[in-house]
């Protein structure tokens, strides 16, 4: 694409951003004031050679354009590559000189930091993200729990709290802490709780969650006859959820789906649209599929229509949220391609940024 192409559609893509309206050659040529020395028609040509190779179109029989998805993606493509993304508050380079895309306000920080006050568990921070996300976005804010069968075993603790009910505290090394009542089949008492957790923090700490169901059902065959009362008590505390690994379905967090039904006016399509978002297997898959656990950037996709048809105007940003040197989980936004691309990336990024600071590890 040419820098003259380039500069046209991105002062499209940011007048349609602030409008919501389709952009005119008028409206391009007043944005730029001649300051690029571009005439009405000069612009009405590049107008022309950007519909052609796909990026613009006309809807019905508007005299403006819009971008399409390829646009959009073109556009991310150019505030990704400047690399002056900065984490949370710094510079950001833009495609051209323009008011309506910036970065993190100093107001917008103080209400993150304002809607994140409190939190102090990795619970509580999931979903207070998806609430902020889907504040600042008008769109879907999404956060994801890791599988707790990929996490490893830092501590586990049990406390009775009532006839056949057990409370399991599990940490993992990544610091993250998740808590969850038991219903047990008989009672147990205090002392056999408390061996049950030694025996499964002295045999199996720093093990992979869901390696541990596995062995303790190995070992309670193998060592029926010699601990049958000790491992009976762990295997029963695994088999009700102590331990719950891969079957169980990762916890995710949803918030904003009213937003995107005030945004959306073709009913159909948004019928269609809530079909794929609403089943929340569908946006595990998504979520897991776009955002790499193992990377620390954000990533963007515009345009999910490999997931849905209906889904081709809207745009994933997400982020895996990190604690120490694990992934705890993914925070995620979903919303219309109109969106403040820069300020949602970079509100993406301080939010997942936050767990470390949130959930820091105590020094022990």
């Amino acid at each position: 694409m040419s820098d003259r192409e380039r500069l046209v559609l991105t002062a499209i893509i940011e007048l349609y951003i602030a409008t919501g309206e389709p952009v005119a050659s008028q409206a391009v040529a007043r944005f730029f004031e001649n300051r690029e020395g571009l005439s009405s028609a000069t612009i009405r040509n590049v107008m022309a050679s950007l519909a052609d190779s796909g990026m613009l179109e006309q809807p019905h029989t508007s005299a403006g354009r819009v971008p399409t998805p390829a646009a959009f993606r073109y556009y991310v493509d150019q505030i990704t590559q400047s690399r002056r993304l900065a984490a949370g508050t710094g510079a950001v380079s833009t495609p051209s000189p323009t008011p309506f895309l910036t970065a993190l306000s100093e107001e917008r920080l103080g209400q993150i930091e304002k809607s994140f006050s409190g939190v102090s568990s990795t619970h509580e921070y999931l979903e207070r993200t998806s609430q902020v996300l889907a504040l600042l976005s008008s769109g879907l804010g999404v956060a994801l729990a890791i599988a707790t069968g990929s996490q490893v075993l830092e501590h586990i603790h049990f406390s009775r709290l009532a006839m056949g009910r057990v409370l399991a505290v599990l940490v993992t090394q990544a610091g993250a802490v998740q808590d969850r009542v038991l219903n047990l089949d008989w009672e147990m008492t205090q002392l056999e709780l408390e061996t049950a957790a030694r025996y499964l923090n002295e045999n199996f700490r720093g093990w992979l969650i869901e390696r541990i169901r596995t062995e303790v059902g190995r070992r309670m065959d193998l060592e029926r006859a010699a601990y049958h009362q000790m491992l009976g008590a762990v295997e029963e505390l695994c088999r009700k959820g102590a331990l719950a690994g891969d079957e169980s379905s990762p916890e995710i967090f949803v918030d904003g789906m009213a937003n995107l039904i005030a945004a959306e006016v073709d009913r159909e399509r948004l019928r269609q649209m809530l079909i794929a978002l609403e089943a929340k297997q569908r946006l595990v898959e998504l979520l897991t599929a776009y955002v790499d656990g193992r990377q620390q950037e954000v990533r963007v996709v515009v345009g999910l229509d490999e997931t849905s048809p209906a889904m081709q105007d809207l745009v994933l940003i997400g982020a895996p949220a990190r604690l120490g040197n694990g992934n705890l989980g993914t925070v995620a936004l979903i919303a219309p391609t109109r969106i403040q691309y820069q300020e949602m990336i970079h509100a993406v990024r301080y939010i997942a940024g936050l767990s470390q600071r949130l959930l820091e590890i105590p020094n022990e």
